[in-house]
Parts: C-alpha cells; sequence; structure tokens
C-alpha cells in the first residue's frame, strides 16, 4: 500500500463499497430480531415491504402533509410515493431488507430488491412524531457474479453489537472517510484497520488491504477517476455506521453510500453503492439527492 498515491486512493474509494445476498422472510425476521426491531423499524421494514405486497396499510406511516422525498426520479410527497408505486408491473417486484439500523430520529436500511431489474439499496428514512417525513436513498445495478473473495453486496454480518459504542464508531468513520476517501492521507490508513484484514463486499475488490491496493492500482492503469467531495450524513448504531457522502466517478456527479462495520475500533468490513445523479433538468423535484 505504501506505493499507493492518495491520487488512486481518491479514485477507487467509489470501488471501495459493498454488496448484499437476496432476503427471505425468514432473514428480515431474524435481523429484526438481532437489531432489537423498535416501531420505527417495524415502521420501515413494513413500508418497503408494501412496494412487493401491494398492501396500501403502511402508507399510514407517512405523514400525508409532509413528506419530503430525494429520490430525484419519484415526485415530492405521499403522491408521488403512491403514483411510482401504480408504475410497477404488478407481480415483477421483490423487496428484501436484511440491515435495518435506528440513529435518533433517522432508521436506515439495507435492502435487496427487485424492480425493473435485480439492485442493491440502502434507504434512509426520518420520522417526526411516529410518523415518516423524508426519506433518501442510493441504488446500484446488482451483478450476477461474486466479487474476487467470493462475496457478494448482500451476504456478511447482520449481527447488531457494542450499542454503547455507537458515538465512537460514528466518528471513527468520519474521520476515515475525510482522510482517506476525501483527502487522500495514505499516511493514516493502515491505523483504520487491524492489519491486512477486512471483509470486502464490493463487487470489483478482493479482501484486505492487499486487495484494495491491487484495485486502485488497477483503476490507476484505466485512468478512471474517482472523488469524494463531501459528507452529507453519518449514521449509526452499534458496530454499523452509514456515510452518505458526494463526490465524481469517472467524470459523472455521484452519491456514494458506504455501509461499515466496526470492531474494536477498527473497521472490519464495508459494502457500499454507487449511483450517478441525473442533470437538475431531469428531477422530479426540488428537494435534491442530499
Amino acid at each position: 500500500m505504501t506505493m499507493l498515491n492518495s491520487r488512486c486512493i481518491t479514485q477507487a474509494a467509489i470501488i471501495f463499497s459493498a454488496v448484499l445476498i437476496p432476503l427471505t422472510a425468514n432473514s428480515v425476521e431474524h435481523t429484526q430480531e438481532k437489531t432489537m426491531i423498535s416501531p420505527y423499524k417495524q415502521k420501515v421494514v413494513s413500508l418497503l415491504k408494501s412496494i412487493e405486497s401491494g398492501d396500501s396499510k403502511p402508507l399510514a406511516f407517512i405523514n400525508p402533509n409532509q413528506y419530503i422525498q430525494h429520490n430525484l426520479s419519484v415526485s415530492d410527497g405521499l403522491d408521488g410515493f403512491t403514483s411510482a408505486l401504480k408504475q410497477l408491473p404488478k407481480g415483477s417486484t421483490k423487496v428484501d431488507t436484511l440491515r435495518v439500523f435506528k440513529d435518533g430520529e433517522f432508521v436506515f436500511t439495507h435492502t435487496n430488491y427487485e424492480f425493473f431489474g435485480p439492485k442493491v439499496g440502502f434507504d434512509i428514512f426520518r420520522f417526526e412524531n411516529g410518523m415518516i417525513v423524508e426519506h433518501w436513498d442510493n441504488l446500484q445495478e446488482k451483478p450476477t457474479n461474486a466479487n474476487p473473495s467470493g462475496h457478494n453486496m448482500l451476504d456478511g454480518s447482520t449481527e447488531l453489537t457494542d450499542l454503547d459504542k455507537t458515538e465512537a464508531n460514528k466518528n471513527l468513520v468520519r474521520h476515515f472517510v475525510d482522510d482517506i476517501l476525501i483527502h487522500g492521507r495514505m499516511n493514516v490508513l493502515a491505523s483504520y484497520f487491524e492489519g491486512d484484514h477486512y471483509i470486502q463486499h464490493n463487487p470489483l475488490i478482493a479482501d484486505d488491504l492487499s486487495g484494495l491496493g491491487a484495485a486502485l492500482q488497477a483503476m490507476s492503469k484505466q485512468g478512471i477517476t474517482m472523488k469524494y467531495n463531501r459528507i452529507h450524513q453519518i449514521l449509526g448504531e452499534g458496530n454499523f455506521v452509514l456515510a452518505v457522502s458526494e463526490g465524481d466517478l469517472a467524470g459523472r456527479h455521484s452519491a456514494f453510500y458506504d455501509l461499515f462495520r466496526v470492531e474494536n475500533s477498527k473497521i472490519a468490513e464495508h459494502w457500499d453503492t454507487i449511483e450517478s445523479i441525473p442533470l437538475t433538468t431531469l428531477h422530479k423535484h426540488a428537494n435534491g439527492k442530499f
């Protein structure tokens, strides 16, 4: 890794992403038990599942007078959400949420989707007075093949631990993104990991820092540029932390959602999704992606 310069790291931040396995009803129930399911979490999981089932009852969890939408392809408000649902071909959609976490008034999820093709997505919902009032997401097409270490975008750990370390783990991830992915401070890279070891779910990168180094070198040779410019949100619960960032990949304005599992104050596992941000003229509302 000492041979890699900061440009390579910044370019490869986008490849430094995540993947998950398809979910089943049983896996959702298991995940809920493991993550100490709260009413907010239950509402979010039910709302996402309604996209598949067509059940209208979970729509009652959305504040009909205030629902701020940040998915740029969906119109603002509750009407925009229900209109988007009606456009999905009947019986074509699958939604399985594997990971669900709560941070104050926010719930964030890691979900396996099937609509207009297989996708992996992170969703963030904000609550006020027990009702959902705002939504962000980031979706990526799901590849059919495993990454070089045999992982996919959805598998890996789901066990929630270290609730007393939530803030410390959020600070660790914030500093990692700022140091490495934004500013390319390679001299501190090793301090964020336990030796060479960590588990990678990005579909193009192998496990361990050595796997990351090989991927970065390959990107550099291909002239692929990537730059994280700004952190928008850091959300966490226990040993899981989600970083929402903005930047550019191969010249395209992009959103980076990175989920990290922290163990003993070191980054132990990573998932992500990367989504290009369309031109403003194509946005369905004026709320922005972030």
